[in-house]
């Protein structure tokens, strides 16, 4: 399997943090969030990669190089335009041919075994893909997915507002107890992705979103495996998050 990495944006809510450097390229334990990803990822036995890098992305493609150093091959495509995530895996269509491929947020730290867990799980049924899920966020920030009684997802809403989650509550989408699915930002796809990528249309926040991709494959009968990631998920997505993670080290 091969993966692809999202790591084109600046990070605006990193503030002075990312005047230089792509949010991905912070680092944590001494070394970039990126850096993590890549050699968490290698742990399952991946060694091709795609890295889409936008801003300051020399800095990442200096960084890596081809990737010699850590015994992969590393490729990369510029999302010259950051227009959202929804477009920007286009740029590995390519690279990703057609095999199945894990397609990873460049700000997101997991255990390395998450990554060999979600890999057992595409392999235990016929699926287009997995979606990693957590337990533990406020959903307005990001995806939130329902599951059927396969653990397969049935239903998204990217961002809901309170109304919106008053509304999923009245139709029974979000019942009392039950927990509430947030969308972890790591998957496996296969390539069929693209087909939905290129229909999409801007959002109402003038974005291309992957998670309508999504919603667009569920919708279609892809089959999209859930799993619940244990233990470690950082969205490293502000200087307190990133602060917190220094702290958690030291």
């Amino acid at each position: 399997m091969k993966a692809v990495i999202l790591a084109a944006g600046k990070g605006t809510r990193m503030l002075g943090l990312t005047a230089e450097l792509p949010k991905p390229m912070l680092k944590v334990q001494g070394k970039p969030i990126l850096e993590h990803i890549v050699e968490g990822l290698m742990t399952c036995g991946i060694r091709e990669f795609f890295i889409v890098t936008g801003w300051a992305a020399e800095v990442v493609e200096t960084h890596f190089g081809d990737g010699a150093k850590w015994g992969v091959k590393i490729q990369y495509g510029r999302q010259v335009v950051q227009d959202g995530t929804g477009k920007a895996p286009e740029l590995a269509k390519s690279f990703v041919g057609a095999g199945a491929f894990i397609l990873t947020y460049g700000d997101i730290l997991v255990k390395p075994d998450t990554y060999a867990k979600m890999i057992h799980r595409y392999n235990e049924d016929y699926f287009s893909g997995v979606v990693t899920v957590t337990g533990s966020e406020d959903v307005t920030k990001g995806g939130l997915f329902f599951f059927d009684e396969q653990f397969c997802l049935s239903h998204l809403v990217e961002k809901p507002t309170l109304k919106q989650l008053e509304e999923l509550r009245a139709q029974g989408w979000l019942k009392p107890g039950q927990t509430a699915w947030y969308n972890a930002g790591i998957h496996v796809f296969r390539p069929s992705l693209f087909e939905f990528t290129a229909k999409l249309e801007k959002s109402p926040r003038g974005e291309y979103e992957l998670t309508d991709a999504i919603a667009a494959l569920i919708k279609s009968h892809h089959p999209l495996a859930g799993l619940k990631i244990e233990g470690r998920w950082v969205d490293v997505r502000d200087p307190e998050v990133l602060a917190s993670l220094e702290k958690e080290q030291g």
